[in-house]
């Protein structure tokens, strides 16, 4: 007893060092994204599957300054869609050298009520991580098939 006292008190000890602590949720799994201009947007960071599947799903804003990015395990055609999304979103694919290598500028909300009946858009190009913006963001930060983003 006294002994699983003091493994308690240890691991209580060393908690503080596992890192600095997130002060809100809008905290956690933020990636920072630097376009080739400079300018930078807070990306919410998708990797678990569920995360990646529900996305920009019943938001109604994304602010010009953020985003959302999705990191796939593997390169792969990855296909997305607007089913539930309800603002206009620009999808950019990046390689695994966070390359460009496609855009869909301002793709549209699927209005339907069946999933079913919302196309996908992309997804031509191999790629291994997805950024999403608000709808106009891939002209406002001027960017292009061929550019590199830091993150």
């Amino acid at each position: 007893m006294v002994k699983a006292f003091f493994a308690f008190a240890a691991v209580l000890l060393l908690l503080p060092a596992c890192g600095p602590k997130p002060t809100d949720v809008g905290d956690l799994n933020i990636t920072e994204v630097t376009f080739p201009n400079g300018k930078t947007v807070l990306a919410e960071t998708m990797l678990r599957e569920i995360d990646q599947m529900r996305g920009m799903m019943f938001r109604d804003t994304l602010a010009k300054d953020r985003g959302m990015l999705f990191v796939h395990s593997a390169d792969g055609n990855h296909a997305y869609w607007m089913y539930q999304c309800r603002i206009p979103l620009d999808i950019i694919w990046m390689n695994h050298d966070r390359r460009i290598v496609e855009i869909s500028a301002n793709t549209p909300p699927c209005p339907s009520k069946s999933a079913k009946q919302c196309p996908n858009f992309g997804g031509h190009e191999k790629a291994r991580y997805v950024l999403e913006l608000a709808g106009g963001g891939a002209a406002l930060y001027g960017l292009r098939v061929g550019d590199t983003l830091s993150f």
